[in-house]
């Protein structure tokens, strides 16, 4: 048993501390599509990517107006990542319905995705089976609310 609870602590560790064992090599962002979807280079091609663990409010959905703070966030992303390399780190699915692959995506070494709730751009979503940064990134959100940033201190 104490053999088991060791090797959950180090691999539990291992994802707090950013190791990234199963990130990608370094892509470039082509576009982004608004404030947590974005467009890397996929070999010779591109690849749409959605920001796991993040939700920030509409600006281009078709049916749905833009959201308080949509634009914000939408430029916040663009201005950090567009013509940037990233990291990409996949969680237990890889991809959405839609097709999109799903990962956190890191910039200089830190999730992007944790920028966006401790600045107020985005709120928490979590869709299981993926979730392995829940906890961490609640208590940014959490924060961010407190604090009054961003969408939570505008909207």
């Amino acid at each position: 048993m104490a053999v088991v609870v060791a090797i959950a602590a180090i691999l539990l560790l291992g994802r707090v501390t950013g190791d990234l064992a199963g990130a990608t090599a370094a892509v470039k962002v082509l576009r982004v599509i608004d404030g947590d979807t974005i467009i890397v280079a996929a070999g010779e091609g591109s690849e749409t990517v959605r920001l796991l663990g993040v939700d920030t409010p509409e600006t281009h959905h078709p049916t749905k107006p833009v959201g308080c703070w949509g634009p914000e966030a939408e430029a916040f992303t663009r201005e950090h990542l567009e013509g940037r390399f990233v990291t990409l780190e996949d969680d237990i699915e890889r991809s959405d319905r839609y097709g999109r692959h799903l990962a956190y995506v890191h910039l200089n070494g830190e999730r992007f995705n944790d920028r966006l709730l401790l600045e107020g751009y985005a709120r928490i979503l979590t869709i299981a089976p993926n979730g392995v940064y829940r906890r961490v990134m609640l208590e940014e959100e959490m924060q961010a609310h407190r604090a009054n940033r961003g969408l939570w201190g505008n909207c």
